[in-house]
């Protein structure tokens, strides 16, 4: 057993025996396959109950050697399930042409997820939305005749259901339906319907119902389900998608369990966006009110997010995806998420008998306080949660006969209806903080060279019209980028007569950013932003007597994700004017426009080493335009993960050894001044290790030279407990299908662990009083004890992990200063050995 999972044991828990319930809907059994089934309480398999905690890992995001790793730290987690949907667009980017290798092997990553002994959900939707390009739609669809996206339209509806049967038949060929022997016990059709159904009346519910038996006559022998929504046609179960479910949904079919499908571990992050986290105590509190009206599964979106490689995101999304996650976007522990919600799983799996079989009552102790009380007494088996819902008041409650305190929005669970053995609100694991070392990669090609986009003039275009085209039909969503360009002629007359007057060049667009030319100059980049349809492009240019020319390079970060008017959604220049001539306003729009989709680079594939050589590369110079930077670099030493700080940069896309890494946007700021993204991932499976080709097309201006190869670590380890905790974790034994507590520990202790073969070398901060701050930012407080690092460094220099106790009296502190929260503040660095995340 490994330190780490010698520490994230919480006792000896026992299972509870499952009970059989009866079905609502009847599944054939195949010969090796299990029953999967359901009732108002929870599903079952093979008839009996049991808690299902899954937790959403999309195959696309992450590369294929590191799906174990995924799954061990999952499974590690406490989950049992693990979450997909399908990504139709991947999958099928031209009609009939089908790909399903590498990150898109789908049967390969169920295999897996069953050979790690746990469930899968599968959401094939095939609308998914998931912040992907096009909601998972495939652009072609969109060149259909008289097509209307997620409607009761036949052209839709045609290539929806043989799409839903083409995977349901490639997953039954596999064996992978749990009634067949394989992991998928739920399947979704559909996704997130609710929000769009307004815009097609009654036909939304005629659309609904013909999906939901679509589904179930494609005969997976598991149930389906549909998101988002308080009810669903026949035998298909509505789930709940959302941040509280257990407060804010009701399930109108009292014959369907409670199923939480999207539990969001934070608020997805479109560039500009602010960081906007949800902790681990929200979270938290969140699963306990859904368990405790009677939910018995919660799928956590995203438990990893891992990266929008290439050009899979939806419009202005982050390549980063759900970074705040248990795992980030790395794949490595964010605590103190990972463990506090691993804690809770470990605790409700070992009271499940009571919690599935017991009988449900509710008792109010008191305004916003209640308990929600799941008892068998002929086996003397309870299991209760006090809930204190109130925000901002910490409070005591009566519960049969016993005083408990309960902190303000938490809930505490009662094994026994008697002793507390968690808390949402009262964190007893470490927390951890990311660090990024620039690595020495120099390799034999370790200079920059660039190549610069030819800025093509009218005469260059082969599509040429009076007005500006629409971007999305010109580019076919086979790239981010269209060239328009227009010519014009002016005379002396026309230009401003004062030296101090320039021209200003006004373009409006419904695309997501633009870079302007003119005359071969460039003149400047403008963007739009997510919540803006359109954007302005107003620069000042240089203009000349004779033949002028206008260039603007449209770009698109994106196919919008969701939306009753998907298929309608267009991009490109609406509106093009030059102010300030002499002569007055000239007006560009019907002037005669050339088009060209794509860059060239994009048609050479010169991010490959097969394209390298198509183009001829130059030595690298600064703040160039629509240009293309190359170099090679060596893999950074240890196996920590390896990221690139663009900070240097403004805008374009980032390819190693002809994979896309993804869109990066540095110079788009969020409201703070900072990048709303700065660093991008590249999964080591990427790398070799020796002279990986490195390409960047940088749309607006850069300086590669600032571009840093790094290694990112979490040695930074904290801890944040304070003495008034109550103690929530004790040691308890079975006694058959009882548990018995053995022991009541009411001590205090926090415990520091570090990544595997490192050990504790530097105690950074230490505190014992009311320290402010996070992890990697504490400060002292007005009750600081100048000898608790003293203690720490004794208690914990050179050791992989220590315990700590959180007592005023060890650290000889004066629990009588007024402004005391009696809390234990520590920083630790851990370093040497092998590195690992």
């Amino acid at each position: 057993m490994t330190v780490r999972a010698a520490a994230v044991l919480v006792a000896a828990a026992a299972l509870a025996l499952l009970l059989p319930g009866w079905a609502a809907a009847e599944w054939t059994l195949t010969k090796k396959g299990s029953v999967v089934t359901y009732d108002a309480r929870s599903l079952m398999i093979d008839g009996k109950r049991d808690l299902f905690f899954s937790g959403a890992i999309h195959y696309p995001r992450s590369p294929p050697e590191v799906w174990p790793k995924l799954l061990e730290r999952a499974k590690e987690g406490g989950l049992n399930t693990i979450e997909t949907y399908i990504f139709w667009n991947a999958h099928e980017p031209e009609p009939g042409k089908y790909n399903f290798e590498g990150r898109l092997d789908l049967v390969k990553f169920l295999k897996m997820i069953q050979e790690h002994d746990m469930y899968a959900i599968v959401r094939i939707g095939p609308f998914i939305q998931a912040e992907w390009n096009h909601g998972g739609l495939p652009y072609w669809l969109r060149e259909i005749d008289h097509i209307i996206f997620r409607a009761n339209n036949d052209p839709y509806k045609k290539e929806m259901e043989k799409w839903t049967r083409f995977i349901v038949q490639k997953l039954k060929d596999a064996e992978l339906f749990a009634s067949q022997g394989g992991p998928i016990i739920l399947t979704q059709i559909e996704n997130e319907y609710g929000n769009i159904k307004k815009d097609h009346a009654t036909d939304g519910d005629k659309y609904l119902e013909w999906a939901a038996q679509m589904a179930l006559s494609t005969q997976t022998g598991v149930p389906w389900i549909m998101c988002k929504q308080s009810s669903a046609p026949g035998e298909v179960i509505p789930t709940c998608n959302g941040r509280h479910c257990g407060d804010t949904w009701t399930l109108r079919d009292k014959n369907k369990p409670m199923l939480w499908t999207e539990n969001w571990t934070q608020q997805f992050r479109a560039y500009g966006d602010q960081l906007a986290m949800r902790s681990a105590e929200d979270i938290a509190y969140a699963v306990l009110r859904f368990f405790a009206k009677g939910g018995s599964m919660v799928n956590y979106y995203m438990y990893h997010g891992g990266t929008n490689f290439g050009r899979t995101g939806a419009s202005y999304v982050l390549t980063g995806y759900y970074d705040e996650a248990p795992l980030d976007e790395y794949g490595m522990y964010k605590e103190p998420k990972f463990g506090h919600l691993r804690d809770l799983h470990n605790v409700i799996r070992s009271y499940q008998k009571a919690f599935l079989s017991g009988k449900h009552s509710s008792e109010i102790l008191g305004h916003g306080y209640e308990a929600q009380i799941f008892e068998l007494p002929e086996e003397n088996l309870c299991l209760s949660f006090l809930s204190n819902n109130n925000t901002g008041e910490d409070g005591t409650v009566i519960f049969r006969g016993d005083k408990h305190y309960v902190a303000s929005r938490s809930v505490s669970i009662l094994a026994g209806c008697k002793n507390v053995v968690y808390n949402t609100k009262r964190v007893f694991v470490q927390h951890s903080e990311r660090s990024y070392h620039t690595s020495d990669v120099t390799s034999k090609n370790n200079q920059w060279e660039m190549f610069s986009e030819t800025v093509p003039k009218y005469k260059d275009t082969k599509v040429r019209t009076k007005e500006p085209l629409e971007q999305y039909n010109q580019t076919k969503d086979a790239s981010d980028y269209l060239w328009y360009t227009t010519s014009f002629r002016l005379e002396s007359d026309d230009l401003p007569f004062r030296g101090d007057i320039r021209p200003v060049l006004q373009v409006k667009s419904s695309a997501h950013s633009m870079t302007g030319f003119a005359n071969d100059a460039f003149v400047g980049s403008v963007r739009g932003n997510k919540q803006v349809k359109d954007f302005m492009f107003e620069k000042p240019v240089d203009l000349k007597v004779g033949v002028n020319h206008v260039v603007l390079l449209s770009s698109t970060m994106g196919m919008k994700d969701s939306g009753g008017e998907l298929a309608e959604v267009k991009g490109g220049i609406q509106e093009c004017l030059i102010q300030g001539l002499n002569t007055g306003t000239l007006d560009l729009q019907v002037n005669g426009w050339g088009h060209k989709a794509a860059l060239e680079g994009e048609d050479k594939e010169i991010y490959s080493e097969k394209g390298v050589g198509k183009v001829q590369w130059k030595p690298a110079e600064n703040d160039r335009a629509a240009t293309w930077y190359k170099r090679y670099f060596d893999e950074p030493d240890g196996d920590d993960p390896v990221v690139l700080d663009m900070s240097s940069m403004s805008k374009g896309m980032i390819f190693v050894n002809g994979e896309g890494v993804g869109r990066y946007w540095v110079s788009f700021r969020t409201l703070a001044g900072t990048p709303s993204q700065a660093v991008y991932h590249i999964p080591r499976p990427f790398l070799k290790p020796k002279d990986n080709l490195l390409v960047v097309f940088e749309e607006e201006m850069g300086k590669p030279d600032g571009i840093l190869v790094q290694t990112v670590t979490r040695d930074d380890v904290c801890l944040l407990i304070s003495e008034h905790n109550p103690g929530q974790i004790k040691t308890w034994d079975t006694d058959g299908d009882k548990i018995k507590l053995i022991a009541e520990d009411h001590s205090r202790r926090g415990i520091l662990m570090c990544p595997p073969e490192k050990t504790i070398q530097e105690v950074v901060f230490a505190s014992f009083g009311n320290p402010d701050g996070t992890c990697g930012n504490f400060t002292v407080g007005t009750c600081h004890t100048p000898n608790a690092k003293q203690i720490v460094e004794k208690e914990c220099l050179g050791k992989p992990s220590c315990m700590l106790p959180v007592d005023h009296t060890v650290y000889g502190a004066d629990i009588n200063c007024q402004s005391t929260t009696a809390t234990l503040g520590v920083q630790v660095r851990c370093r040497g050995g092998k590195k690992g995340a």
